[in-house]
């Protein structure tokens, strides 16, 4: 185990019916409120009347950033960033899922800052502050609540880039599990995915002497296993989505499940390249590319996956070899993507080999990507030709 410091300021707010302590908590940060949503969902549930309620009921001044995309664009910060500077705004809340966050979070940050926001993104600057945000989450996926993280494209030069910072953790979130009732199949999906696969770029790591970590990581994953088909088959199944809605959180909020260990996160840099160009979910492209990730790095330590193996997908052991072992952890993997309706294939997505190359380079911009095996253009290249 590696020496580590670890540390989370985000309150969290859980449970049904715990949006009607949005005023409470804002009251001690400001009330002139930057409101950030997406598509609109959130007026067709009910949700952004109770929302506006609460804002009302302590006087809040409120300006809205509608309308962000399921890959948040860095054209849409911009003008988050330009609304609070104009309205003097000193405050945002993100209701939605964890590409509103991911936005609500490039505004807090770069509304401070004298250059442009996309400077984070390509490591040209340093985030020192940010405005304080707090959140209302709608889906159960990126951990987006609980963490300093955000993903953010740049549609004009087709590229999908991120920045994490302390500045950027919400100082508080509101997590309620009915609100995730409506979500649709497809996104609850995408959600189980994304949550798999923060767990494991954190579980598939070099360091060892780990055992707690890793027994945390497999608890989380045995738990998306078993509840995701429930939520599946029972949209409006409490239990379920409360359980799914936590794993999300724990999966990714600055460490806390992998602390001391070196983390890999290769995938998710092969990922963001793809879905920079095609504009496809985040969840999609990680349910094709990571088992094909597995299939390539499996080697470099062979005895994780033998332990993935079997404690996760209680693959038998017996008269099986270490790697037959672990090939049937990564097609356990693969099968239960696919029965759960996520894309195994580039091909499903209508997507062909033609820029291959340019995804492959990309991923390496700043160097070599991955830890458990670390991965140049030519590696990126052939984990992209095995996910066509």
């Amino acid at each position: 185990m590696n020496s580590f410091q670890f540390q989370n300021p985000t309150r969290i707010i859980f449970g049904a019916g715990t949006v009607n302590k949005l005023g409470e908590q804002l009251a001690e940060y400001g009330k002139r409120v930057l409101l950030v949503y997406g598509g609109g969902s959130i007026k067709a549930n009910g949700l952004y009347d109770q929302v506006q309620q609460q804002l009302q009921q302590i006087g809040a001044v409120v300006h809205e950033l509608s309308g962000v995309e399921p890959n948040p664009r860095v054209s849409t910060v911009r003008k988050g960033i330009e609304l609070c500077r104009e309205h003097s705004l000193d405050f945002i809340l993100a209701v939605g899922g964890g590409s509103v966050l991911d936005a609500a979070k490039a505004v807090a940050v770069g509304v401070p800052y004298e250059g442009d926001v996309w400077d984070f993104l390509m490591h040209k600057a340093q985030i020192t502050s940010a405005l304080p945000l707090g959140t209302i989450l709608t889906l159960s996926a990126t951990g987006s609540e609980m963490n300093g993280n955000s993903v953010i494209t740049n549609w004009e030069e087709n590229l999908k880039k991120s920045f994490g910072s302390i500045h950027a953790y919400p100082k508080f979130s509101i997590l309620d599990p009915t609100l995730t009732y409506s979500v649709p199949a497809n996104q609850t999906v995408n959600g189980i995915v994304d949550t798999m696969s923060h767990v494991f770029e954190q579980y598939f790591s070099p360091t060892t002497n780990t055992p707690l970590q890793e027994r945390l990581c497999e608890s989380i994953l045995q738990t998306v296993i078993e509840n995701g088909e429930i939520a599946l088959k029972q949209p409006d199944n409490y239990e379920a989505r409360a359980n799914l809605m936590l794993c999300g959180t724990y999966a990714l909020n600055g460490g806390m499940i992998s602390v001391g260990m070196q983390n890999d996160w290769s995938t998710h840099m092969i990922e963001h390249e793809i879905s920079a160009i095609y504009d496809i979910a985040h969840a999609e492209g990680l349910s094709i590319v990571f088992p094909n990730w597995m299939k390539y790095v499996f080697n470099a330590r062979l005895d994780r996956f033998v332990q993935f193996a079997v404690r996760v997908w209680q693959v038998d052991p017996a008269g099986k070899t270490d790697e037959e072992i672990a090939l049937a952890g990564i097609q356990a993997t693969r099968d239960y993507f696919t029965r759960i309706g996520a894309p195994a294939t580039l091909g499903d997505l209508k997507i062909n080999g033609k820029e291959l190359d340019r995804m492959s380079k990309e991923t390496v911009r700043f160097g070599s990507v991955g830890s458990f095996k670390s991965l140049d253009a030519d590696a990126v290249h052939e984990i992209l030709e095995l996910s066509l």
